[in-house]
């Protein structure tokens, strides 16, 4: 039986990059009893159904900052993935309130909505911009995750369980370089902000896979962090577009020239597997004994002074490699 089969499922902001993805695949593998996408914009809601479409499929118009339509939303509902977001970095920082009002109060709401309505899991996605943030969604973001992990204090012992998994840019989603490069490759010259900058990646169908596994192995309190390469973004213009010129524009407001996803401070709570990495929360009552223990394996505690950063990365995708990729999520 797989992880999610028999279960009724919502997952906020559904009609996102990630959303559609987790949609297909939980369709295509899994025998759920409900799979309800929740999202405010009925636009998407009919395009997306038009392609896809199932008996067990539900689609239901809210906004995360509406507590009392995700209190009903949420009536029969045993599994969640919190993706809503306004993730746009310049128009959280122009619209900063807007941004609060759906990355931390609907955050919030979501929190809420669930204790009082008997959901078992809910697994909330988060990114490497919640890490030493330097603008206003990153922070709020942090602040996300932060009421998601003490959530479970609130649900005790034998209530619901919240977890986090945090990752880095997603190869085509609206919030990718991607795009932005393929509508300059008609005009022959690429924009790169600064030719040191290096990110992490991964595809989005390796974003859905590792939530669903974060689904099945959470305890509760949990940042469950993939291991996943590092790119040069010289080296993604290179890949996408050799013939184009590389236009340096110099780093935007609140970019960062590298992205963090296990700080130094949070080693010490960092377990290493095969894989991926844990950061255990600061305090987890409701499972004190078993926070070292995942997919029936224990965890190495990472060394002293480690940080997990993508300059700092030991994996590492080259331009060809990068073609590839690209070209699987076209």
């Amino acid at each position: 039986m797989g992880t999610l089969d028999g279960h009724s499922i919502l997952i906020t902001g559904g009609t996102g990059s990630f959303g559609k993805a987790f949609v297909r695949h939980v369709l295509a593998n899994h025998n759920v009893k409900r799979l309800v996408v929740y999202s405010r914009d009925e636009l998407k809601q009919f395009e997306m159904a038009q392609e896809i479409s199932s008996k067990n499929l539900r689609y239901f118009i809210g906004d995360v900052r509406d507590a009392t339509r995700l209190d009903r939303a949420l009536d029969g509902i045993d599994t969640v993935i919190h993706a809503a977001a306004m993730k746009q970095v310049v128009a959280s920082e122009y619209n900063p309130i807007e941004c609060i009002m759906t990355n931390v109060m609907g955050a919030e709401n979501v929190i809420n909505a669930c204790l009082d309505n008997g959901v078992k899991r809910v697994v909330a996605l988060s990114t490497d911009k919640a890490v030493n943030p330097v603008n206003l969604y990153g922070a709020s973001k942090l602040c996300s995750d932060k009421l998601f992990v003490a959530a479970n204090n609130i649900a005790g012992t034998d209530g619901c369980r919240f977890s986090v998994v945090r990752y880095g840019n997603v190869i085509g989603s609206r919030g990718s370089v991607v795009p932005v490069f393929r509508k300059q490759m008609a005009h022959g010259k690429l924009s790169i902000t600064d030719p040191r900058m290096t990110r992490f990646w991964l595809t989005i169908d390796q974003g859905v896979g590792f939530v669903i596994r974060g689904l099945s192995m959470m305890q509760g309190g949990e940042v469950f962090v993939p291991k996943i390469p590092s790119m040069r973004i010289t080296d993604l213009a290179t890949a996408m577009a050799p013939e184009c010129n590389q236009e340096i524009t110099g780093i935007r407001p609140g970019e960062k020239l590298h992205e963090i996803m296990i700080p130094v401070d949070e080693a010490r709570q960092t377990l290493e597997f095969n894989d991926f990495y844990v950061i255990r929360p600061d305090f987890h009552m409701w499972t004190p004994d078993s926070h070292h223990v995942y997919e029936g394996l224990p965890g190495a505690p990472v060394p002293e002074g480690f940080s997990y950063t993508s300059d700092g990365n030991s994996i590492w995708v080259n331009a060809e490699q990068l073609r590839t990729m690209i070209g699987s999520e076209a």
